[in-house]
C-alpha cells in the first residue's frame, strides 16, 4: 500500500529533491521493477535536471505535491490511497496527476473536492448515504449524480435518510442536467482558459520555425543530427498542439454549456 497526503508533513524541508526521491546516497532509483536514474526520473514530474539538488523548502507547494505523487508512485504496492491530490497543482501538473492515476496498474482509493477530476479518473464513487450506509456506483460523479438523483451536499449528505435519495430511473437525465447547470468552472479551467490560447500561439511558433528548418533540402546532408533533432522537435511541438487545441476546445465547449 502506498499513499499521498495533503499535508506533505513527510517531507525534509533541509533534504534535496533528488534526496527525497532516491533515499539519499544514489543516482538510481527502483520504479515499477525498473532501475531508472534520478533525473529521467524527475523530468516525467516536469523537473529540470538543475533542481536535483534543490532543498525541499524551496520548493513551491504545485512542485512539493507532484515530489509526493513521485515518491508514492517509485514505492512498489497495489493498492494507492491518495488525499486530495489536486490540492495547489497548476493545469499542467494536473495533466500529469491524471495520466499517472490512469496508468496505474494497482487499486486507487481517492478522496477529493475536485468533482471534475473525479469524473475523469475514477470508475466508481463510493458515498455515504447516512445512518452508516455506504453506496456504491459506477462512474465518476457526474454518473453518480445521475444514479442517484442529486449530488453530494456536505451539509446534509451525513443525516439525510437514505430513502430520501432513491428516485426514479426516468428522473436521472433531468438530474444530471440541473447537476450542469449549477456546475461552475473551476480555478484551473479558468486559468487554462486564459492560458492555454498562449501556449497554441507559441506552439504555432515553434511549429513553424521548425518547418522552415527542414524545409533547407541540403539540411540532412550537412547536419543530420541536426534535422534529426528538429524532426523530432516539430513532432512532439504539433503533438503538443494538437493536446493544447483540443483541451482548449472542451474547456470553451463546457463554459458555453454552463453559461446557457
Amino acid at each position: 500500500m502506498a499513499s499521498l497526503d495533503q499535508s506533505r508533513a513527510s517531507l525534509d524541508p533541509a533534504m534535496s529533491l533528488k534526496e527525497a526521491l532516491t533515499g539519499g546516497g544514489s543516482d538510481f532509483i527502483e520504479v515499477a521493477g525498473s532501475r531508472r536514474h534520478v533525473i529521467g526520473y524527475m523530468k516525467d514530474f516536469l523537473f529540470g535536471p538543475e533542481q536535483a539538488g534543490t532543498p525541499i523548502g524551496r520548493l513551491s507547494g504545485g512542485e512539493r505535491g507532484r515530489l509526493m505523487l513521485a515518491r508514492a508512485l517509485a514505492t512498489p504496492s497495489n493498492l494507492l490511497v491518495l488525499d486530495e491530490p489536486t490540492n495547489d497543482l497548476d493545469f499542467e501538473t494536473l495533466d500529469l496527476l491524471q495520466e499517472m492515476l490512469t496508468d496505474y496498474q494497482g487499486t486507487l482509493i481517492l478522496v477529493s473536492h475536485d468533482r471534475d477530476f473525479l469524473d475523469r479518473v475514477g470508475n466508481s464513487v463510493l458515498v455515504a448515504e447516512g445512518n452508516g450506509r455506504w453506496v456504491e456506483y459506477a462512474g465518476g460523479y457526474s454518473d453518480m449524480v445521475a444514479q442517484r438523483g442529486s449530488g453530494i451536499d456536505a451539509r446534509t449528505s451525513a443525516t439525510k435518510p437514505a430513502q430520501e435519495t432513491g428516485k426514479k430511473a426516468a428522473a436521472a437525465p433531468q438530474a444530471a442536467r440541473d447537476a450542469k447547470a449549477k456546475r461552475k468552472l473551476s480555478f484551473n479551467e479558468k486559468h487554462a482558459l486564459e492560458t492555454l490560447p498562449i501556449r497554441i500561439d507559441a506552439l504555432q511558433k515553434d511549429a513553424a520555425r521548425l518547418k522552415t528548418t527542414l524545409a533547407d533540402t541540403n539540411l540532412y546532408s550537412r547536419d543530420p543530427a541536426l534535422f534529426s533533432k528538429a524532426s523530432e522537435a516539430l513532432a512532439k511541438a504539433e503533438t503538443d498542439l494538437a493536446k493544447a487545441e483540443e483541451n482548449w476546445l472542451a474547456l470553451e465547449i463546457l463554459r458555453e454549456e454552463i453559461e446557457g
